[in-house]
């Protein structure tokens, strides 16, 4: 089960202090290294930093396979992809927020039609939905959002729109699947130092609480950004 981030730091995982097994001077000097690459070769676009890990001791296919959620301090991906599959009043939000969305009319015009809804799920990096329309989804998309792994969260009422949008962006997830390496956003090129900093801590700190041997399932951890060379971390 994904583990919310606020129950993270009953488990020990600290969203700042230092971590055991990376010198805070050594994890400077590698996102600076990262930060340099990005401005030596300028881009068009704005690079995300992305934290590579590599596990060991670990059989994903005996093993418990684990999945966690994590809320980053600082907006990893500002550029990210939200739909909202809304009621009249979350759409009516959505649209003053310039967000796309859609309702139930539109999403019963997919017809149940597998591509196009293959087609919708990839546009997106994640939804949000009302909870009137929540309970619609499966019937009136089928299981294409759950498979792309994009089930909408839910957005209530009384939430702010744009601070739900936010939570969605600055949240991580670590699962593993079939292989031993992983790989999330932790930052972009345009953020400071000490915010990249911060991200990395508990995004570290999270992903170990999350392993059966903590530190030990960890073979090596790299952070690049997108266009960029491998920096070892780890």
């Amino acid at each position: 089960a994904a583990v919310c981030w606020r129950c993270c730091f009953a488990r020990g995982v600290r969203a700042t202090g230092s971590m055991a097994k990376i010198a805070n001077a050594h994890l400077r000097s590698c996102i600076q290294q990262v930060l340099e690459g990005s401005e030596e070769k300028k881009r068009e676009f704005l690079e995300t930093i992305e934290l590579q890990i590599g596990l060991k001791n670990y059989d994903p296919q005996k093993d418990k396979r684990f999945a966690g959620n994590i809320k980053l301090p600082h907006i990893p991906r500002p550029k990210m992809r939200v739909c909202v599959l809304g009621d009249a009043f979350h759409c009516e939000k959505a649209g003053s927020l310039g967000l796309d969305h859609k309702n139930a009319d539109g999403l019963k015009n997919f017809n149940k039609n597998k591509k196009l809804i293959k087609k919708f799920a990839k546009k997106y990096h994640a939804f949000l939905a009302s909870e009137s329309l929540i309970k619609q989804i499966p019937r009136l998309l089928g299981p294409g959002l759950n498979k792309a792994g994009k089930f909408p969260t839910l957005v209530q009422q009384q939430e702010d729109l744009s601070n739900k949008v936010d939570e969605i962006k600055a949240t991580i997830k670590f699962q593993l699947k079939k292989v031993l390496c992983l790989n999330v956003a932790v930052g972009h090129c345009g953020m400071s130092e000490s915010e990249i900093v911060d991200n990395l801590k508990l995004s570290i700190n999270f992903l170990v609480s999350l392993l059966k041997k903590n530190w030990q399932n960890i073979k090596v951890l790299y952070i690049k950004s997108t266009m960029g060379k491998p920096v070892r971390l780890y």
